[in-house]
């Protein structure tokens, strides 16, 4: 496996999906040097933010702030989440390179999540994928509960791959597949990677994990094993879902990238300054975070003998 796939392209989206649930609310002065140490460690794509209310996401108010800071730095790939056509018209104004269009793949996580079904937002997609066509902004999706839902429970892959479908017809491509809350079992990763493979070999898939049950890097090494070379993950294991019971953090990007590293995958990133940009984001939140290469540092890393 780690000779035939030579590279992954990792998003990160700690800033986004990490902060959203935080009680601690960074400035965007704060937000802005997490961002500048995780460029500075090699990221190329970041999901920054979300245009969300600002009432039951305060973490995120300042979306079109933080968009402007970041607009004018080349080479990185900036991202804003939305959940609606409200939301995809503040984006687009705040002007970031790609517009991520969430949905869920179960109607009760929409309904809490979104406030609409699966098929009430492709309705809205749909409208999304015009204004942002006039704009000349690239649409990508991510798929919630995408493994299983916390109110429904298993997804069926026919139903994700029935939506996916539906996107690509959109003229869609690049679709992430997010285990929100953290119930993928390895045999649906698996599945899932098949059916994609199989039946919409024109998507380009991205999946996302949480290590709600300690799953997320098995998850990805699974994933792996099945051809897939996107995946999303956040800085020192922050994040969760707001509006999911349960939900712990996401993948731990420097942990993610210290397993790529030793199986020989190369991910463009320089540990040493992810892992500096984890204990960063550690002081800015203010509470212990559960990354676990920044506490232990990468294996190759020694201690003196006389230590």
């Amino acid at each position: 496996m780690g000779s035939s796939i030579v590279g992954t392209s990792p998003t990160e989206v700690g800033l986004r999906d990490g902060l959203q649930i935080e009680k601690r609310v960074l400035s965007t002065d704060e937000k802005l040097a997490l961002a500048r140490a995780l460029i500075d460690a090699g990221h190329t794509s970041l999901e920054v933010t979300s245009f969300v209310s600002p009432t039951r996401v305060p973490q995120l108010a300042d979306a079109a702030e933080l968009l402007s800071a970041l607009r004018p730095i080349q080479g990185v790939e900036i991202k804003a989440l939305v959940p609606n056509i409200r939301g995809a018209e503040r984006a687009i104004a705040a002007g970031p390179d790609v517009l991520v269009f969430v949905l869920s793949a179960s109607d009760t996580h929409g309904a809490r999540n979104l406030n609409r079904s699966s098929h009430e937002s492709l309705a809205e997609l749909q409208e999304i994928v015009g204004m942002a066509s006039a704009a000349g902004v690239r649409i990508d999706v991510s798929l919630s509960v995408a493994f299983g839902c916390p109110f429904e429970g298993d997804v069926p892959v026919e139903k994700v791959i029935d939506l996916a479908g539906t996107m690509q017809q959109l003229g869609i491509l690049r679709v992430s597949f997010c285990d929100t809350t953290g119930m993928a079992t390895l045999r649906q990763v698996r599945s899932l990677a098949e059916a994609l493979r199989d039946e919409l070999p024109g998507i380009d898939p991205a999946f996302h994990f949480h290590n709600t049950r300690g799953l997320g890097l098995v998850g990805v090494l699974v994933a792996l094993e099945e051809g897939i070379v996107r995946f999303e993950s956040s800085v020192g294991g922050l994040g969760g879902c707001p509006f999911a019971p349960h939900a712990a953090g996401n993948v731990c990007t420097e942990d993610m990238v210290h397993m790529l590293h030793e199986m020989g995958i190369e991910t463009g990133l320089d540990l040493t300054r992810l892992i500096d940009a984890a204990r960063l984001a550690e002081q800015l939140v203010g509470r212990t975070l559960d990354g676990q290469v920044m506490k232990a540092g990468p294996r190759s890393g020694l201690h003196s003998r006389d230590g």
